[in-house]
């Protein structure tokens, strides 16, 4: 609705507004008064602007009947002739202000030192005469108000060109090209423009390459540093240089008025956006020594905060470029700036959430839980940060993916920065067997504790060894300590130096660690047990025969079945278990070479007797 509203009033036009106003009786005066509105100038002379930008249009129409309306010229004068002569004094060395700095209201510029009804909108100057282009303020008699070139002005004009000679683009231009044009404009002035706007650019680019390449070699011999600046910023410095001359250039060299107040127009924009351009590598120059100087002297907190200003310092150098720049195409700025004003309330309310990262991003510089570079856990992530943005912040994880978090989220997140933390945390369990002598125990304990409170890698923050649990099959030895280092790759390295360092110590005890175990039971077929006897039987006695049919087997099976209820009795005579096993375990192997030598078709289920 904010917009819509901002819309309709740069739309409605003014006198429709106060009409509206006077009928609600709104803004002070009776409701059967009429309001009085300016009437619009059918020439386009309500401000000085409009009729600088009028006046130079009718030139390059040719049209001086129109031109003369811009001219506060008496009855006796002829209009043709004055606008001739004010022509060919402007192409002599006249120079108009930017349109920037030409007054777009009515009442004019009132802070200048001229009077309220004069506006000085440019100068003519040839040789030693300075002759200041003003406007003056004409009331008619039936009330309407415009702008007009004075009469102190105009009567200035016959002695400047006096002393004028022929520019040098008519003194070189022939014949057949006196009259020729082309888009409205002298075939020689375009030639002239675009030959002078050329070779400006080479030549001041030639010299502001040889200047940086110069600069560059004196420099380091004076300050002992390399040049800061990087050579990116050649090109739109030569730009800017050849911005500001060329007007000037064309002045000089005669190229008319109607030509160069478009071109000074195009070279503006140009030069802003050089400038502009120009500016951005300057302050990435900048920022980048001095995040290299923060490095330097250990300053890392302040990486954070350079980074976010270097982002606040390019989106307002931008925001004030496309303000410019929109101002001398032709956009009035006050109207534009008033309804982003209306407008902006509109953008904030459905921009909550942008704003909002905005505002995180300024806690997170401010409070600075993690600064770029930092190694830190928040969420399910844990990752270095490589960016903070206006928006958001970006994290590289172990993965070397990268996480986008917004700042209005990551502001409010429990964050847990690692590279802050002061020593590294050595931490582990020794598992010793019950079997071992509880004396020997509390002696190889009591030197642990003295290794860690004494070794050269741990600091004396907390070291301490001690059995911190009694479990059913082992003693759990815990042993804490801390460790001084940089990062987490020098404490890995020290861990396996003390790790290494326990178990030597450990190994000049009579005690075992207790490593985990697992029992396995299996349970066999008493009819394959019985089965495996009767061979084992058979191949003891040497009574191996080649059985030709599966009775055969069968019967050999049925022959040797035992009671298996009663419970076997062990006489003197019988034979040691250990040789027992291993004769189980060869007959295991010849039972299968004989089954595999019975050469008998392949068995069928059947009962068990």
């Amino acid at each position: 609705m904010a917009l819509f509203l901002s819309l309709l009033i740069l739309i409605i036009p003014k006198s429709a507004l106060a009409v509206e106003a006077s009928v609600l009786g709104i803004g002070g005066g009776s409701s059967e008064e009429a309001v009085s509105e300016p009437v619009p100038d059918a020439f386009g002379r309500d401000s000085p602007r409009h009729t600088v930008q009028g006046f130079i249009s009718a030139l390059g129409d040719n049209d001086y009947l129109l031109a003369s309306n811009y001219l506060n010229l008496s009855k006796s004068e002829n209009p043709t002739t004055v606008v001739r002569q004010f022509k060919q004094a402007l192409d002599a060395g006249g120079r108009f202000q930017s349109e920037l700095q030409i007054n777009n209201t009515l009442e004019g510029n009132l802070t200048d030192q001229l009077p309220p009804s004069q506006e000085k909108v440019g100068s003519i100057k040839i040789n030693d005469k300075d002759v200041p282009l003003l406007l003056e303020r004409v009331v008619a008699k039936d009330g309407e108000q415009y702008w007009q070139f004075s009469r102190e002005t105009l009567n200035s004009i016959p002695e400047v060109i006096e002393d004028t000679k022929p520019t040098l683009i008519s003194r070189y231009t022939l014949d057949g090209f006196e009259d020729k044009k082309l888009f409205g404009y002298q075939i020689t002035d375009l030639i002239a423009a675009v030959a002078i706007t050329i070779g400006s650019f080479v030549l001041t680019y030639i010299l502001v390459w040889l200047w940086y390449h110069l600069l560059n070699i004196i420099y380091p011999r004076l300050r002992r540093e390399p040049l800061g600046l990087p050579d990116k910023v050649i090109l739109p410095l030569s730009v800017v240089i050849m911005a500001l001359m060329l007007s000037e250039i064309m002045v000089y060299f005669g190229v008319s008025v109607t030509l160069r107040e478009p071109v000074n127009r195009f070279t503006e924009i140009a030069s802003w956006l050089a400038l502009t351009w120009l500016l951005l590598r300057v302050i990435d120059a900048i920022f980048t020594r001095a995040v290299n100087l923060s490095y330097k002297k250990n300053y890392t907190e302040r990486v954070s905060i350079l980074g976010l200003l270097r982002k606040i310092v390019k989106a307002l150098l931008l925001i004030f470029a496309i303000i410019v720049i929109f101002g001398n195409l032709g956009f009035d700025l006050t109207t534009g700036i008033a309804a982003l004003g209306v407008g902006g309330l509109a953008l904030a309310l459905g921009a909550q959430k942008t704003i909002e990262n905005l505002v995180g991003s300024v806690v997170v510089v401010a409070d600075s839980p993690v600064r770029i570079g930092d190694y830190c856990k928040f969420g399910t992530y844990e990752g270095t940060v490589v960016d903070i943005g206006i928006r958001s912040s970006r994290v590289r994880t172990l993965n070397r993916t990268i996480v986008t978090v917004p700042n209005g989220d990551f502001s409010s997140m429990q964050i847990e920065n690692f590279t802050s933390r002061d020593m590294f945390h050595f931490l582990h369990y020794l598992y010793i067997k019950r079997n071992a002598d509880i004396d020997v125990v509390f002696k190889m304990v009591e030197a642990l504790n003295k290794f860690l409170d004494t070794h050269k890698l741990t600091n004396q923050e907390w070291n301490q060894a001690n059995i911190s649990e009694l479990r059913q099959d082992c003693y759990v030895i815990q042993l804490r300590a801390y460790v001084n280092a940089v990062d987490a790759t020098e404490f890995y390295g020290k861990q396996d130096t003390l790790l290494i360092d326990v178990l030597s110590l450990v190994n000049k005890y009579d005690v075992e660690h207790a490593l985990p175990t697992q029992q396995l039971i299996m349970e066999q077929n008493e009819h394959i047990d019985v089965q495996k006897n009767a061979i084992e039987e058979v191949i003891e006695n040497d009574d191996i025969e080649e059985f030709k049919t599966e009775d055969d087997f069968e019967n050999l099976n049925n022959d040797s079945r035992v009671d298996l209820s009663k419970e076997p009795t062990h006489t003197a005579e019988s034979p040691n278990p250990t040789e027992t096993n291993n004769k189980k375990s060869i007959m295991g192997r010849e039972f299968k070479y004989i089954k595999q030598g019975f050469r008998f078709p392949k068995m069928k289920n059947h009962k068990s007797h």
